[in-house]
């Protein structure tokens, strides 16, 4: 949101939190606040690592949902594009400007399908992923129709147990469908582990990622034995990319949390069982005391309404003398056990899971040495479609 004079037709508390140039005390709760100086930080320090392994990064827009911070990544990270996980989140990456995008999901739906074909028509190379071979004639008739190419990667079950067909066969079955499909073209392959990203222990998320690596490998062997090569292979998360960077198989990268981390994100170790520092919390949502009728007990105005708690509830960043210990939807409860907080004070809670807390926002106040600096549109929000 770059039109400075239309912020300020807006009006603080009702249509935004802040606009740029307010002192952070002044911003309203609860809203989404991002330390630029950490955000820009994690991004330069992702963008380094890719390089040092030798891979892309294409950046997962379902975390942030903001065509602004996409940007921000591909302009301090180099990032190669984004990966999205619906077709109608995708055109809106496609319509803010990025060239590159991934729906790293199957899409089915006639109308979907339909409205993804037309996206190669905004600029913007078009690519999603396929685990039925039912489905590339449903994306061929789409392509074709409006005169468009949608790549195609075929997806790999590499653990999840949720999308994906077997490794080996079944992956070259598809891709020599696709390849010979009109309006498509065979990409590569996705092949992300989901289910191991969070898994604390450094051994188990790596033994988990080393099952992966093989079935992709193989996967990459038989297709080029038909004479396919993989422009992507595709994956890795914030808890594992080290594995899939220095893999030796893998090319491509697919991110999201890192870029804010959250709580959950915080508790996974690393080779020595310390917790993973490479990256720092940007991310915050601000809320300020609203009650302390009790005298233990402060009461905040983020409740279920200002974020998502299916990883666990927030906590409060940089103090540990109170706690976040439950909430309803319009209250956050703290234990404050010796009264450290009064009415009005604003704190920083870190969430226990970024992605879904930032869908129920429509802003994020960028925020530097205690000034609003930028106010971006989470510009994805609701974007399920």
């Amino acid at each position: 949101m770059n039109a400075q004079n239309e912020l300020h037709n807006l009006e603080v508390g009702y249509d935004v939190p802040a606009i740029p140039g307010m002192d952070e005390a002044d911003i309203q709760t609860p809203c989404l606040i991002v330390d630029l100086d950490a955000l820009e930080k994690n991004i330069r320090t992702m963008g380094d690592y890719a390089k040092q392994m030798g891979v892309r990064h294409r950046v997962h827009g379902k975390m942030h949902k903001s065509v602004d911070i996409a940007l921000l990544q591909e302009k301090l990270g180099e990032s190669c594009g984004v990966c999205c996980q619906k077709v109608s989140e995708a055109e809106v990456f496609a319509r803010g400007g990025i060239k590159d995008v991934l729906v790293s999901n199957q899409v089915r739906d006639p109308a979907k399908i339909d409205r993804m074909a037309r996206l190669p028509k905004l600029g913007a190379r078009t690519i999603c992923c396929v685990d039925d071979i039912e489905n590339v004639a449903e994306l061929s008739a789409a392509a074709q129709k409006h005169g468009t190419q949608i790549e195609c990667l075929v997806e790999i079950d590499c653990g999840a147990g949720r999308c994906g067909v077997a490794a080996g066969q079944p992956v070259v079955d598809i891709a020599q469908a696709i390849d010979a499909a009109p309006g498509l073209k065979f990409a590569g392959i996705q092949a992300y582990q989901g289910a191991m990203q969070h898994l604390q222990n450094y051994n188990e998320r790596k033994e988990k990622v080393d099952i992966a690596i093989e079935m992709v490998a193989r996967s990459v062997e038989m297709l080029r034995a038909v004479g396919l090569e993989c422009d992507i292979v595709g994956g890795g998360g914030t808890g594992s990319y080290y594995f899939e960077g220095a893999s030796g198989v893998y090319n491509e990268l697919q991110c999201g949390s890192y870029a804010f981390m959250d709580a959950d994100y915080q508790t996974i170790h690393d080779e020595n069982g310390e917790r993973i520092s490479e990256f720092e919390n940007s991310l915050f949502i601000l809320t300020s005391i609203m009650s302390h009728a009790k005298a233990d007990k402060a009461i905040c105005d983020a409740g279920l309404k200002a974020q998502s708690v299916d990883s666990g509830l927030p906590y409060v960043f940089g103090r540990d003398d109170v706690e976040y210990i439950k909430c309803s939807d319009e209250h956050g409860v703290i234990s404050d056990p010796n009264g450290a907080l009064k009415v009005n004070q604003k704190i920083r809670l870190v969430p226990g899971h970024c992605d879904p807390t930032c869908n129920v926002h429509d802003y994020y106040v960028g925020v530097r040495n205690g000034k609003v600096e930028t106010l971006w549109p989470v510009s994805a929000r609701g974007k399920a479609y």
